[in-house]
């Protein structure tokens, strides 16, 4: 079924947006990491599959289950990030405006089981329709990826597994390198953290 390529190189875990249809006919917005096929390779010449783990009964795991598929994104908008990993968005719309590149895939149910109490499942992407909607400069900002672990850390707040003191302190550090090293947009996506974290630190 595949009749589109990934419109970026992927390696290791590549963090992303995904929109999945819900039963409301919203489009729920979150955090995904795709893990790059072993190979390193996403041709047509190869059986390389990038997949997806979600964690727990959420909007995302029930939508791939019951719709098939989303939108997988690209975007390096740090709010637009914290906010899909934290908290409950919903948008008429399958594509962010922040989007730098898009594709709509299908999904598969290839593994599932549970770690630490959590249930998870892990997923098969297949691409189906792709675009690139703004070509950028790669550049390397501290205070964005501070930004992206700490909706790690803050997401396993509430996991009894983690040790909540640790996770609070890599919270203060992450919170030091955006004020170090972010710009006003990575400190408003802090913000968003604060605000969408009920442990205070």
């Amino acid at each position: 079924m595949r009749d589109a390529d990934w419109p970026v190189e992927l390696a290791g875990v590549t963090e992303s947006v995904v929109t999945t249809l819900g039963p409301n006919d919203l489009w729920n917005v979150a955090a995904l990491g795709l893990h790059a096929p072993d190979d390193g390779r996403d041709d047509e010449d190869s059986d390389a599959t990038v997949t997806a783990t979600t964690w727990g009964r959420t909007r995302t795991w029930r939508n791939f289950r019951e719709r098939g598929g989303g939108y997988v994104q690209f975007t390096r908008d740090p709010v637009d990030f914290a906010e899909a990993a934290l908290s409950v968005r919903e948008a008429a719309d399958p594509v962010l405006d922040s989007a730098d590149a898009w594709v709509r895939v299908a999904v598969a149910r290839l593994a599932d089981g549970e770690d630490g109490g959590t249930r998870w499942v892990e997923w098969a992407l297949t691409p189906i329709e792709s675009a690139v909607e703004r070509r950028a400069v790669p550049t390397t900002n501290r205070g964005h990826a501070a930004v992206v672990e700490a909706t790690v850390a803050a997401s396993r707040l509430d996991v009894d597994s983690y040790d909540t003191e640790t996770l609070l302190d890599r919270l203060r550090y992450f919170e030091s390198v955006v004020e170090t090293a972010g710009s006003e947009r990575e400190r408003a996506a802090f913000e968003r953290v604060r605000e969408l974290t009920d442990a205070e630190w």
